[in-house]
Order: C-alpha cells, then sequence, then structure tokens
C-alpha cells in the first residue's frame, strides 16, 4: 500500500493536480478469457495442456487524477480464496491501471491505458491435473497488461465499463527456467 501511495503521489505531480480535487470510487470487476501458460497448472485444462481459461471476480478503486487520467487498483478475490480453499494453490495477480479517457458522447467515454501488476503463483506445473499433481513450487513475475474499454455515465459518474484486456506475464522460480504467460480477457466493472 505504500508504493501505491508513492505512485499516486508522482502521477499526481506529473499532471499538477491538488489532492483535494481527486475523488475515489469502488467497484466489482468480472473478468473472463484464456491465456497460454507454459508454467502452471489450469485446473479446467487436462494433464499436459498449456494454458487455459481464466476467470476472476476483483475489487476495484479508481483513484480520479483530473478529468482524463484515473488510477485503478485492482485486488483480485475469487481466484486467491477459490485456488487456496479448493485447491491448495496460490494464484493472485494485483495490478495498478492508468485509464486515460476521452468523451465520446454525454454518456459514454472510451478508455485505456496500460497496467502493471505482479504475479505470485505456488502450485504444480502444466504437466499436472487435478487428479495427478506434481510437485508444487513458488513463481513470481511482473504483470504487464493493455486495457481498452466503454464507460457509460449516468448523470456524469461512471456506473460501468465494458472491455478488453491483454497481458503479458514472464514467471521466475529457483531452479527452473522461466515461464511465459499470454492472455486476454473479456471486463466488466460495475461502480457503486
Amino acid at each position: 500500500m505504500l508504493a501505491l501511495g508513492i505512485l499516486i503521489s508522482l502521477v499526481q505531480s506529473i499532471y499538477g493536480q491538488d489532492s483535494c480535487m481527486s475523488k475515489n470510487s469502488y467497484g466489482i470487476l468480472f473478468m473472463a478469457g484464456g491465456r497460454y501458460d507454459n508454467y502452471r497448472m489450469c485446473v479446467a485444462s487436462p494433464a499436459g495442456v498449456k494454458g487455459g481459461s481464466i476467470a476472476d471476480i476483483m475489487f476495484i478503486t479508481k483513484h480520479r487524477l483530473n478529468d482524463s487520467h484515473s488510477l485503478t487498483f485492482n485486488l483480485p478475490v475469487m481466484r486467491p480464496v477459490l485456488f487456496g480453499v479448493a485447491f491448495k494453490m496460490l494464484q493472485f495477480e494485483p495490478e495498478l491501471t492508468l485509464e486515460c479517457n476521452k468523451l465520446i458522447s454525454e454518456r459514454i467515454n472510451l478508455v485505456t491505458g496500460p497496467g502493471i501488476g505482479i504475479s505470485f503463483h505456488y502450485g504444480p506445473d502444466y504437466k499436472s491435473d487435478l487428479s495427478n499433481l506434481g510437485e508444487s513450487f513458488f513463481a513470481m513475475g511482473p504483470f504487464l497488461s493493455w486495457q481498452t474499454g466503454i464507460e457509460f455515465k449516468k448523470e456524469s459518474v461512471v456506473k460501468s465499463v465494458a472491455g478488453l484486456k491483454a497481458f503479458y506475464v514472464p514467471l521466475f522460480a529457483k531452479d527452473r527456467s522461466a515461464g511465459t504467460v499470454l492472455g486476454g480477457a473479456l471486463l466488466y466493472t460495475y461502480y457503486f
């Protein structure tokens, strides 16, 4: 959280914004897609398949920097809890996104921007499946993404966002060669 605070302060100073002009909003992000993954086991794929489906539900905190830029912090909830309880595995990928939006109409904005985060993994590799688990290992690496979508507003307040995300994750573990994760997902965020 300290790093998030420093990053917000840095971006605010770059854009010359006073902190009293900032506005926070909160929401829930639903994500579903697919990925190539030559490192981690996918619980929905057979043994030996490099990748599979991906889904998560995340808690979102959006910090408005000015009329056209925001920082959004995505905190994954569903996948870390489900994998931990049901499969005794860890897949946790928190992310910070810089969003740039452009007014399309009174009720719609185009929003796009890069994201950076960190990916944590603890579990078996892709050669495993639920009936034949291999040895678990810990890996981590940077989570890099780009997302584009449409914001839907009601009375000038953003109520929801529908979009697409592409992501790349190089993963590193002790005594193993590096892994590669490439994927894409559909996103829907509801702000409350």
